[in-house]
């Protein structure tokens, strides 16, 4: 087979998981604290022909830390976290995740949880226990919760190393492969009461993406095509002059 379809193929290949990647990052745009999702590739070099062949490595995933807006809720129960800084919760099997998404509520019982259940953890780790009949609490920006003037705990806020590789924990979490440690400086971290933020996905700029990457995904299923006629076509003459 020519080089140039294979040239060819992992173009389209890494168009393909673009166009995907790109297509999860719009269908998140609502999804507060979202973290999107940006793609890497690099180029391997083939010594196997006379000239040197570049081709397309598979792609390398990585979640973008960028801040994302903040829109005002005055939902007491609602915190923005701002700087690189992460809220923990506890996850399934033990594990701690990291998230942006700062709804939360209060049960019954006054355990801090947000929105999907999980336990919001203080910097030690532990669920935090609010008094149920104390009312709405106030976060101060280092996290501190009080009720009724009274201190009952803190937001664990944690900052992860920018070297750590961030899997994904539903859909606004995170759980990096490096140890997250405790926000210390919170003249550059903190959290907002009544403020959410929105996910770091700018929606004209992906769809505008979109559009691109179908034209360039046209474009090689194109080449590929052509490259395809030109070699049946020389087939087709050697077959004739033999």
């Amino acid at each position: 087979m020519q080089p140039s379809l294979y040239v060819s193929l992992s173009g389209q290949m890494a168009t393909m998981r673009r166009l995907e990647t790109l297509a999860h990052n719009v269908a998140n745009v609502t999804t507060a604290g979202f973290r999107a999702e940006e793609i890497k590739f690099d180029q391997l070099l083939s010594q196997k022909t006379d000239q040197p062949t570049a081709f397309v490595s598979a792609a390398k995933t990585y979640i973008s830390r960028e801040q994302g807006e903040l829109v005002q809720t005055d939902n007491k129960f609602d915190v923005a976290v701002t700087g690189d800084a992460w809220l923990a919760i506890s996850a399934p099997g033990g594990r701690t995740a990291y998230t942006r998404d700062g709804r939360m509520t209060m049960t019954p019982e006054g355990e801090l949880r947000t929105l999907n259940g999980f336990p919001v953890l203080d910097v030690g780790g532990a669920p935090i226990q609010l008094n149920p009949n104390g009312g709405t609490p106030n976060i101060a920006r280092d996290g501190t919760l009080t009720q009724g003037g009274q201190q009952l705990g803190a937001l664990g806020l944690f900052t992860i190393p920018q070297e750590a590789h961030l899997a994904r924990f539903e859909n606004s979490g995170v759980i990096p492969d490096m140890a997250a440690q405790p926000a210390l400086d919170f003249s550059v971290v903190g959290v907002q009461q009544g403020f959410i933020e929105q996910a770091n996905v700018n929606p004209v700029a992906e769809i505008s993406r979109l559009i691109q990457i179908q034209r360039s995904f046209d474009s090689i299923s194109n080449s590929i095509s052509e490259a395809e006629k030109t070699l049946s076509s020389a087939i087709k003459t050697l077959g004739e002059t033999g």
